[in-house]
């Protein structure tokens, strides 16, 4: 009950907070007729990275929960009793280059990221293209497992090209191809180099909400976990992106989000959740 009452209060908050519009310009055709809007108004389209990038010299403080499993019923309070937090901050370096930190409760991990605009769509070139780099630590392990763990075997990495193109006013699409690297794996469980490739949308439905989606197909998966599929809904109010989401993964780190979805949606094992941005 304690978790339900933080995410009412957090919910509540969002639109308690709402004082000018930071995003507005984004709503603003650009004089430039060279270059187009950004193809997402949130740094993810579900869980997934999207092509947008912090300005120069903003902070952004990010606040993510999963929540359990919404098919344990009213006795878990269908899933708000059990959840993981992410807590995060990201800094604009440029307007091309942000760096990132975040640590989440569930395997205790830490991750460290940069994103950074290679290309960006305009009246010459159809899509906007970023790169986005992770580093992970699981601070979760311990020797009385693993009597010959070493700081190395905590480290995990990815790597992604953020390819999307901002195809009207309403419609964008996003192809993410993905590899992630593990030190330390399960063998029966996952592969210790995993290649993906990942598809996403946001379609807006008003002035301030849209409807998002994506879908990563893991062409290394053992079938032990899940292909991640995730939809949510883009709320905007002053200074903040507020999103709702639904997903078969309650990890919300990127690698883990990635490899580590243990949900099935046919059979209900979906978990809701939301992410908070707050713009300094």
């Amino acid at each position: 009950m304690t978790k339900a009452l933080l995410f009412l209060s957090v919910f509540s908050s969002v639109f308690a907070f709402a004082q000018e519009d930071l995003l507005k310009d984004i709503d603003t055709l650009k004089t430039n007729t060279d270059t187009s809007q950004p193809a997402f108004k949130a740094l993810q389209i579900v869980t997934g990275q999207s092509t947008k990038l912090v300005a120069k010299k903003e902070w952004y403080m990010v606040v993510a929960h999963r929540f359990g499993n919404i098919s344990d019923g009213f006795k878990n309070f269908f899933g708000l009793d059990n959840a993981s937090t992410k807590l995060g901050a990201i800094y604009g370096v440029t307007d091309n280059i942000s760096l990132s930190l975040s640590r989440e409760t569930n395997m205790k991990t830490f991750e460290g990221g940069v994103k950074y605009r290679l290309l960006r769509q305009n009246e010459s070139f159809p899509v906007d293209i970023v790169g986005y780099n992770v580093m992970g630590v699981n601070t979760n392990l311990d020797k009385d497992n693993y009597p010959h763990l070493r700081f190395s075997d905590r480290m995990s990495y990815l790597t992604q090209a953020l390819i999307s193109r901002r195809f009207s006013d309403k419609f964008s699409l996003q192809l993410t191809p993905s590899y992630v690297h593990k030190n330390l794996y399960e063998p029966t469980t996952e592969d210790k180099n995993q290649f993906l490739a990942g598809l996403g949308g946001r379609y807006k439905i008003s002035k301030r909400i849209s409807v998002n989606a994506e879908y990563f197909v893991n062409f290394d998966n053992h079938s032990f976990y899940k292909n991640p599929l995730s939809l949510g809904v883009d709320i905007e109010t002053g200074g903040h992106v507020f999103q709702l989401l639904f997903t078969n993964s309650q990890i919300n780190s990127d690698i883990g989000y990635l490899t580590n979805a243990s949900g099935n949606w046919g059979k209900g094992n979906i978990f809701f959740g939301f992410n908070l941005y707050r713009v300094f």
